[in-house]
């Protein structure tokens, strides 16, 4: 924890030397940031160096199947009011990544990491953590993850011993189960938009009620605990019942619930909640999801969708109808090579807007629309697709690699 002003030792500093080193050459070589692999060697040569580098920090850990990102750069944002702050702020969420992240922030107060769900249990050992927020879960690249139930499983049995505050929503019932067994816990009414991985009781396996915006189980008495933080319209509620604004530049219901949950982060670490909703303004783009840039005499919003419940909550904040859409769709390794999930998602939201399909799955995708009676071009790629659209906004939704090919033709 902070205060602890050992240097690192010998090893550790050759390490971090090392792992800097190779991140360059891999950036040199055009191989992107370099941190994953940087990470890799420095953990190879000390595989304790996560926990020295967490030892001179106050950490809090982030996790949740959706939003992760774009809420490790609001608290970041929120804690740079109260000192210097080192984060992944570039989504590098495993403990290679972190590693490399962290190993350039020896001056910082802070750290605010970004953890993928799978390593959350690992990570909050090596860095003892002050806080851990849990924003949901839910279903997500269904050839690889464990079954959702098991994820909560797992960050249940990893955070049981945990001295850390957990910030955790309690309107998804996965979130509540896995987070009931820590000893603190703040719980925060964030909303949940996709209930389709929550209609079975995860304690019990009974069936969930859920009337309004309540739930619980009619088998066992679980239920949804009283949120002492909550996203209520363009507000976040206190503990006190204190209704503070939200200003933000990122768009959607989403969002707001992101702000909602980082408000109650930085109260753990003493920053008042009018201070860390002013700050969260700064952020504009979080690497580059919800960018407009200019292509081919069109204004294209980026959005990122990864599975069904960001596919929903994006289809909430995008410009009405007649505006046209264009979706891409990939299936490499970082996206999960299993496309079933494109059934769960209810395209019949899009009824109205004049769609473009793109990425390498857009035959499956097509297959989709055709089924849910949307009007739609597949296009060879990019390119074809904005010129088929008049000029103005267009609205471009992609998942995990086809939003990095994206990125990469509009020069972004």
């Amino acid at each position: 924890m902070a205060g602890n002003s050992d240097p690192l030792s010998p090893r550790a500093k050759l390490a971090v030397t090392a792992g800097k080193a190779v991140a360059a050459a891999s950036r040199a070589a055009g191989r992107g940031s370099g941190s994953v692999i940087g990470g890799r060697v420095a953990l190879k040569l000390d595989p304790d160096l996560l926990a020295r580098l967490a030892q001179n920090l106050d950490c809090v850990l982030v996790s949740a199947t959706n939003g992760k990102t774009t809420t490790t750069r609001l608290i970041a944002e929120a804690l740079r009011a109260a000192g210097p702050v080192v984060s992944n702020a570039l989504g590098a969420n495993m403990p290679a990544g972190i590693t490399s992240a962290l190993a350039g922030g020896s001056e910082s107060k802070f750290g605010v990491i970004e953890v993928d769900e799978k390593y959350l249990a690992g990570v909050a050992r090596d860095t003892d953590p002050k806080c851990i927020a849990l924003l949901n879960l839910s279903r997500d690249q269904l050839d690889r993850a464990a079954e959702t139930r098991m994820l909560a499983e797992n960050w249940r049995e990893g955070l049981a011993g945990s001295k850390a505050v957990i910030v955790a929503n309690a309107d998804d019932p996965l979130v509540v189960w896995a987070a009931s067994s820590s000893p603190n816990v703040i719980w925060v009414a964030a909303g949940q938009m996709w209930k389709d991985d929550a209609w079975s009781c995860p304690s019990c396996g009974g069936v969930m009620q859920r009337p309004g915006d309540d739930w619980f189980c009619g088998e066992c008495g679980f239920r949804r605990p009283t949120p002492s933080w909550a996203l209520s319209g363009d507000h976040v509620l206190d503990p006190h019942g204190s209704a503070w604004p939200i200003h933000l530049q990122l768009p959607g219901r989403a969002n707001k619930a992101n702000a909602a949950s980082s408000a109650a982060v930085a109260a753990v670490f003493g920053v008042p909640p009018q201070v860390a909703l002013e700050r969260m303004y700064q952020v504009q783009a979080v690497a580059g999801r919800y960018d407009v840039v200019q292509f081919e005499g069109r204004d294209l919003r980026l959005l990122l969708a990864k599975n069904p419940a960001g596919w929903l909550e994006t289809f909430s904040l995008i410009d009405p109808p007649p505006t046209p859409v264009i979706l891409s769709v990939n299936a490499r390794g970082a996206d999960g090579t299993d496309t079933s999930w494109l059934w769960d998602v209810d395209y019949t939201r899009l009824t109205g807007h004049p769609i473009c399909v793109v990425g390498d799955r857009k035959l499956d995708l097509a297959v989709r629309l055709e089924v849910a009676n949307q009007q739609f071009q597949v296009c060879e790629n990019l390119d074809q697709a904005v010129q088929l659209c008049p000029p103005g906004r267009i609205e471009v939704i992609a998942n995990y690699t086809a939003f990095q090919d994206l990125r990469r033709r509009v020069g972004n």
